[in-house]
């Protein structure tokens, strides 16, 4: 059985929004998760191309939903800055969404 995610968060940072879904982890509520994408704001995140997506990697958890979300808007401002290794919004602004 998989974890429900917990409400989604959202945060608005430099003309983009950044949401956030922490989930606890198969161990239970004692470690979270996250699942997190980049967009414009309005966009449809159902709609390809309108989204960066991206999670924890690997086996990282987090004491807390709090400690989880913390961390995914870290790395969502990162790509929004341009400093992250893999992930851009390059893909976002050049097509418009």
């Amino acid at each position: 059985m998989s974890a429900q995610p917990l409400a989604m968060h959202q945060v608005d940072y430099e003309g983009f929004e950044i949401h956030v879904s922490a989930t606890p982890t198969e161990e239970g509520a004692s470690r979270y998760t996250y699942t997190a994408y980049v967009c414009h704001p309005g966009a449809n995140p159902a709609q390809p191309g309108h989204t960066v997506t991206y999670h924890a990697d690997g086996d990282e958890t987090w004491r807390s939903e709090q400690d989880a979300t913390d961390e995914a808007v870290h790395v969502g401002r990162s790509i929004i800055d341009g400093t992250h290794p893999d992930l851009s919004v390059l893909s976002l602004v050049t097509h418009g969404f």
